[in-house]
């Protein structure tokens, strides 16, 4: 089958994936075109899974200002090498996840990061409320497991959708950066800044 050149150029712009790679998708799936994106997430996918336990010891720190200085974040991504850290893709990507920071105001990198005493603050108060609207035990844990699974995701940067594509999350948009340029990467920290608060109003 003859794949047109037009067809590789769109899923290339589309995926951020190499020509050959394309081709070799296109080929896989009858140039079916949302087929051949599908193809090459999956191994993209894959790709990055086998290089998260690469060191990733270099990175930058990236900033984003937002609300006419009434909001800041800073925010360290680390990856693998410095030639990759100095890439549009790379910086690009630093920009947007502290844009996202900005907008959601996460609190944790991720739910290993939140302190157990918290955890169990949350489970206490879910566990109170599903029992006094006379919920049976059974009924009762898996109601508090259900909401503390939403309070991560609520409040872990890698498990929120990302603010630019809700239809992925952080962690699935830094795999996929992972898989387009090859490299083990890691959001390490943040720090969100908001003008005013934690000043009492007294």
């Amino acid at each position: 089958m003859e794949i047109s050149a037009e067809l590789v150029r769109d899923l290339r712009e589309k995926t951020g994936a190499g020509i050959m790679d394309c081709k070799r998708a296109l080929a896989a799936t009858q140039s079916n075109f949302e087929a051949a994106i599908t193809y090459l997430r999956e191994k993209g996918l894959a790709s990055a899974a086998k290089r998260a336990d690469k060191a990733v010891l270099e990175g930058i720190v990236g900033s984003y200002i937002h609300a006419g200085g009434k909001v800041g974040v800073l925010v360290e991504v680390n990856c693998e090498t410095d030639f990759v850290a100095k890439t549009d893709e790379f910086q690009s990507f630093v920009k947007d996840i502290a844009m996202h920071i900005a907008a959601l105001s996460p609190l944790y990198v991720k739910r290993e990061d939140a302190p157990q005493d918290v955890i169990e603050k949350e489970r206490s108060i879910y566990r109170k409320q599903a029992i006094e609207s006379g919920k049976t035990e059974k009924v009762v844990d898996k109601m508090v497991g259900g909401r503390i699974e939403k309070f991560f995701q609520e409040t872990c940067l890698l498990e929120q959708s990302f603010v630019k594509n809700p239809d992925v999350t952080v962690k699935e948009f830094l795999t996929e950066i992972m898989a387009r340029l090859g490299e083990n990467m890691s959001i390490r920290r943040f720090v969100r800044f908001k003008v005013g608060e934690g000043i009492s109003k007294n």
